[in-house]
């Protein structure tokens, strides 16, 4: 089991959930953060004092995927949040150890 998280633009969240229901993740879940990254932010103007925005708006979308279904929700997250701009995200696949459904006490893939 694989752990798909996608740091995304908050525009982008409907299409990247669609795409993922789609192919039948069950669960995601859903984070705003902010951060920066090539990006560096940006400069913006409010009641004329000039003031520096180090850090933009992203949302973080996690979810638990079993090993076969791995490269298929990253091709899925790809096409949806993709802009074609700086600051699209990232996507990150870390090992899941284990999995339990606290409700039932199922483990392993059956608690996903």
């Amino acid at each position: 089991m694989k752990m798909v998280s996608a740091i995304i633009k908050p525009f982008k969240l409907d299409e990247v959930r669609e795409a993922l229901s789609g192919m039948g993740v069950q669960g995601i879940t859903v984070t705003e953060v902010k951060g920066f990254g090539r990006q560096k932010g940006h400069t913006e103007l409010y009641r004329g004092a000039e003031y520096v925005v180090d850090f933009l708006p992203k949302v973080k979308v996690e979810a638990a995927v079993a090993d076969e279904l791995v490269d298929r929700v990253i091709e899925a997250i790809e096409g949806a949040a993709r802009t074609g701009k700086i600051g699209d995200g990232k996507i990150f696949v870390t090992n899941l150890e284990q999995v339990i459904r606290i409700r039932t006490g199922e483990t392993g893939k059956e608690a996903l």
